[in-house]
């Protein structure tokens, strides 16, 4: 909205000169972090009272570790509204709001929010922890996402192929694949690319099960997409990495570092011990946030490396599951895998921590095959 203000020819750009700053992105992120870091730090306070006045308080499973029962009991949730609304506030404040990849990634945020909000209320509601069908939750995630990837391909938004770590010029493309017919194979780049989004939704939030750990590794793949949505957004950098090159994914760096800064002040009331969760208002929005993110900046595949943390959690639940229906038996103490830990003696910090730190050596790993192609 910014932009349009004090960018020649906005109408405050000649009473305000010296504003054309506002058109580069990095200037406009910066600022986009700075927003949305003070919306959700200012807002978390009066937000956790007015929770704890009304008991919308998390409901701690009885079958999870004992320390959970005696610590977190009537610790107040839903504390993805204050950092999603930063996000979205700053976004519309920095970010070009004429980019369809703007609308698309909000859209998703929002949409995969308002599901997450109705799960943690009919939790809070009825005081269980089942919230929304899980019919019902993938229904309304298929519904939303199907249709915003819907709309990114009927309008080519995005190519429909998809790029493949450390290697150079391989592409699947799949309106190639069939020369016959493309259409119906651009549709099937829609359902992989949707597979992504709702599995990357679910996957942030079996990770969200301790103070802090899912903020954490959401906040350092937020970064490195930002990094490289604005590279895939400018075409001289896109070809000398030989990347595939998006119209308006810079506008992503925004959404990207709003995200970052709302996370920073999400991140000073949840570190342990929490304060505030961030309930499923919060854990779906992001994890859908970022495969959105991952599919309009075209390193779709990329994502199972950056988000290697949610990877790892939800293939641990994968194979407990399947191990205990096949052969009776557990793998894990477990599941997902933090809570393993737990089990095994690992403190909550030291288990936040070290897996913070892996987030951040996996999104160093994948940075590097930019350059490696």
């Amino acid at each position: 909205m910014l932009y349009w203000l004090f960018v020649e020819p906005g109408p405050l750009a000649e009473i305000a000169p010296g504003t054309n700053v506002v058109r580069y992105i990095s200037f406009r992120t910066a600022w986009g972090m700075i927003t949305a870091l003070g919306i959700a730090y200012l807002a978390f306070p009066p937000f956790i009272h007015w929770m704890k006045q009304r008991k919308v308080d998390q409901i701690i499973r009885t079958d999870g570790p004992e320390s959970h029962l005696l610590n977190k009991v009537g610790t107040p949730t839903m504390g993805g509204m204050p950092m999603l609304a930063g996000v979205a506030v700053s976004t519309l404040l920095w970010a070009r709001i004429d980019e369809a990849t703007t609308w698309m990634v909000l859209t998703v945020m929002i949409g995969y929010g308002a599901i997450g909000f109705v799960d943690d209320w009919k939790k809070v509601m009825y005081r269980s922890t089942d919230g929304l069908a899980g019919r019902m939750k993938l229904l309304f995630q298929i519904l939303i996402g199907g249709g915003v990837l819907s709309y990114g391909y009927v309008n080519e938004v995005f190519p429909v192929d998809l790029a493949f770590p450390f290697l150079s010029g391989v592409r699947l493309d799949f309106a190639e694949l069939w020369a016959g017919a493309p259409d119906a194979l651009g549709w099937l780049y829609v359902a992989v690319a949707l597979f992504i989004v709702v599995g990357a939704s679910n996957a942030v939030n079996l990770t969200d099960g301790l103070d802090g750990l899912a903020i954490g590794p959401v906040m350092t793949s937020a970064a490195t997409y930002g990094l490289i949505a604005y590279l895939s957004g400018h075409a001289e950098f896109a070809d000398y990495l030989g990347i595939a090159y998006v119209h308006g994914s810079g506008e992503l760096t925004v959404i990207a570092f709003s995200l970052v800064g709302a996370g920073l002040g999400f991140l000073w009331y949840n570190a342990y011990p929490a304060s505030v969760f961030m309930g499923d208002v919060g854990s779906l929005a992001l994890g859908g946030t970022l495969a959105m993110m991952a599919i309009v900046s075209k390193h779709e595949v990329l994502l199972a490396i950056v988000g290697g943390i949610f990877v790892l959690e939800t293939l641990s639940v994968i194979l407990q599951v399947g191990s205990f229906k096949l052969r009776g038996k557990r793998i894990f103490a477990m599941a997902p895998i933090h809570h393993h830990y737990e089990k095994q003696g690992w403190s909550e910090p030291k288990i936040i921590v070290r897996f913070w730190i892996i987030s951040v050596v996996l999104a160093l790993v994948a940075l590097s095959t930019l350059k490696l192609r």
